[in-house]
Formats: C-alpha cells, sequence, structure tokens
C-alpha cells in the first residue's frame, strides 16, 4: 500500500470518522472574543500545545503497536497531559469512530488496542499508522495538518471569510505543522511525550461543552 496515497485518504476531511463534529475548539473562542483576524495566532497555538501532545502520543503509540507492545501506558500519558475533560472527551469520540472505520478497513491494526475500551483518537491513529506502515514523521505532520483545515473549515462556516483567506491560513501552516513532526518524530515511550498545556484553549473547551447553542461538539 502506497504511504502517500493512505496519508492522503486519512487527511481527507470527508472521511467519515467525526472531523466534520469538530471545530478545535474554534467555534468557543470566537464566542469568547477571539476574531476571525485572530485565527492563523490560534492555529500556531495550537501546534505548540494541544497538537504537539496528540502527535506525540500517536507516534509513542505507533510505536509501540510496531513492537506489539502494550498501548494502554500511552493512552494514560495522553490524559494526564490533557487535562480539560473536554478536550478527552472529543478525543475518544473521534477515536471511537475511527476504530469503527479501522475494523471495516483494516480489521488486523485493532489488535493493539482489544484491550481500551475508549481510547484516544492519538491512541487509535498510532494503531492504524504501524498496521499501515506509515513512518512516524508522516503520521506526526498528518496530525498536524488535520487540527490546522479541521479550524480553518469551522472558522469558514463561523464568520465570514473569502475561503481562499482560509486556505491561505493553512498553507502558512505548513512549516509550523514540518516542525511539530520533525520535534515529536523519534519518540518511543509514554515519558517522552510532550506536556505541554494551553489553560485557555481548555477553559474555552469546557465551556462549549455546557453550551446549548452549537455548531460542533468540540
Amino acid at each position: 500500500m502506497h504511504h502517500e496515497l493512505v496519508l492522503m485518504l486519512l487527511a481527507d476531511a470527508r472521511l467519515p470518522v467525526g472531523g466534520h463534529t469538530q471545530s478545535g475548539t474554534v467555534e468557543a473562542a470566537l464566542a469568547h472574543g477571539l476574531t476571525a483576524h485572530d485565527v492563523p495566532a490560534y492555529l500556531r497555538t495550537r501546534l505548540r500545545s494541544v497538537t504537539l501532545v496528540e502527535a506525540g502520543s500517536a507516534v509513542v503509540a505507533r510505536h509501540r503497536a510496531a513492537c506489539g507492545g502494550d498501548l494502554a501506558d500511552v493512552d494514560v500519558a495522553w490524559a494526564a497531559r490533557t487535562p480539560s475533560s473536554a478536550l478527552r472527551q472529543a478525543s475518544r469520540g473521534q477515536g471511537r469512530t475511527l476504530r469503527r472505520l479501522a475494523g471495516l478497513l483494516w480489521p488486523e491494526a485493532l489488535a493493539p488496542l482489544h484491550d481500551l475500551l475508549a481510547p484516544s483518537r492519538a491512541t487509535v491513529l498510532g494503531a492504524v499508522a504501524a498496521h499501515l506502515g506509515l513512518p512516524a514523521g508522516s503520521l506526526a505532520r498528518l496530525v498536524g495538518y488535520d487540527d490546522v483545515q479541521t479550524v480553518c473549515a469551522a472558522a469558514l462556516k463561523l464568520a465570514p471569510l473569502d475561503p481562499a483567506v482560509a486556505t491561505g491560513w493553512v498553507a502558512a501552516a505548513l512549516p509550523e505543522i514540518a516542525a511539530l513532526a520533525a520535534e515529536v518524530a523519534d519518540l518511543t515511550s509514554p515519558g517522552e511525550i510532550p506536556a505541554v498545556g494551553c489553560p485557555q484553549i481548555e477553559v474555552w473547551a469546557q465551556a462549549h461543552a455546557v453550551t446549548n447553542r452549537r455548531l460542533f461538539r468540540a
């Protein structure tokens, strides 16, 4: 199976794994004072915090799965670095839908997840990447790109924007996605996963979880 084509499949926003239900917390951010002009800075902040943790967790999960190891401690390490219960719930929801899809397309990929009740998206993605033979750096870039395009796609629905502007935000973020991937590509153990939080994003995520007027779940 060609790695680049698999990556294109997994990066496709139309993949039925719940990505359309997510805004990367930008819906809550815009509701609490962030402006469309601030979205590029918001993207950079996510890449250096929430997304970095997810990418590192996915890379470590990939390594463990490829070696036939247990993924439970990887998932615990991810959860310890994701203090917002709303962010954990959103990730586990995406992990559930990705797990279901993988079970239909690549059922053998799920063996390392057998004992996990509700793994994060990062853990499931790492297991899938190991089964498909995706390189660690490619997996990390996928996580970064997916997060950026999720935020930008949501911003288009939430603010009066020219789609070309949002596409420009994605393009501008590509070097930082590459830098993120380089930072985590060589990680192999849960203790090496970056522990970087962003309290403001976590507060917005928690506020969004209890509002009854929203377009996205998270």
